[in-house]
């Protein structure tokens, strides 16, 4: 149970940091986007690391290669899924990084705050199996769910900017578009909730290998599909390089510490 309560803990952690990017979007008067890329690279080096090394491997070594990768390919599948039939829409949503906050034009209030909704369902629908990842890697690994729940955590911060900006900007409301960018993260908690439902009565030792793998394949996508190409547009290549380098060398380390 300590190891389930710590799993919730970083679950909600991870979601919660959507509230960050409000934070940084309203409170810090010029955020420094390429920053951002270079963090969003160094998460996407971490979690493609841990998907490779340590859950698609460990996989394999549970459960075979054949059933760990076809796992691994199926998460893939389903979140594409996911990403296509609810429109995700948040790179769309976020302002150019040469784009000062406080010049998004006003005349097209109605326009914003319906972006900035539609992007808040959105973010929480794919946080939802997010929150499973990380409930099902902190129950592998308490050090391997950290790691997840930090990358995922740093990811959410633009979509919390994505969630806000637009909204505030039709409403001038900073504590509804505060409201709107943290409760979509909500959704995190609520998945490792339903994961926890789900699955931990039934969870043998090959079901937990087939998870891993599974989990492995949403979070290889989420780095191509959704951090390295944000990483990208807030700086540029060679920023994005150095911070996934930075992500795989330290997990590699600290891995190394740790074994």
């Amino acid at each position: 149970m300590e190891t389930v309560t710590a799993a919730f803990i970083l679950t909600t952690f991870a979601g919660l940091s959507t509230g960050i990017g409000s934070l940084i979007a309203f409170f810090i008067p010029k955020p420094k986007m390429t920053y951002l890329s270079i963090l969003l690279g160094f998460a996407a080096g971490a979690m493609l690391y841990i998907s490779f090394v340590e859950l698609l491997s460990t996989s394999i070594e549970n459960v075979g290669f054949l059933v760990a990768n076809t796992a691994f390919f199926l998460g893939m599948v389903v979140i594409y899924l996911l990403d296509r039939a609810i429109q995700h829409v948040h790179l769309d949503t976020l302002p150019d990084s040469h784009v000062q906050l406080d010049t998004l034009p006003d005349s097209r209030q109605t326009e914003l705050q319906k972006a900035g909704i539609f992007t808040a369902i959105g973010i929480a629908m794919h946080n939802f199996p997010e929150g499973m990842a990380v409930l099902v890697t902190s129950l592998s690994s308490p050090y391997l769910g950290m790691s997840v729940a930090v990358a995922i955590a740093i990811h959410n911060i633009p979509e919390g900017i994505a969630v806000s900006v637009p909204i505030y900007y039709a409403t001038e409301d900073r504590k509804k578009a505060f409201a709107y960018s943290f409760l979509s993260g909500l959704s995190e908690p609520v998945g490792a909730a339903f994961g926890y439902l789900l699955i931990f009565q039934f969870l043998t030792a090959t079901l937990l290998g087939i998870i891993l793998a599974f989990v492995s394949g949403i979070m290889v996508f989420i780095c191509f599909d959704e951090l390295l190409p944000i990483a990208i547009k807030y700086g540029d290549e060679h920023l994005m390089l150095s911070g996934l380098l930075s992500g795989m060398a330290v997990m590699a380390l600290s891995l190394h510490l740790l074994g």
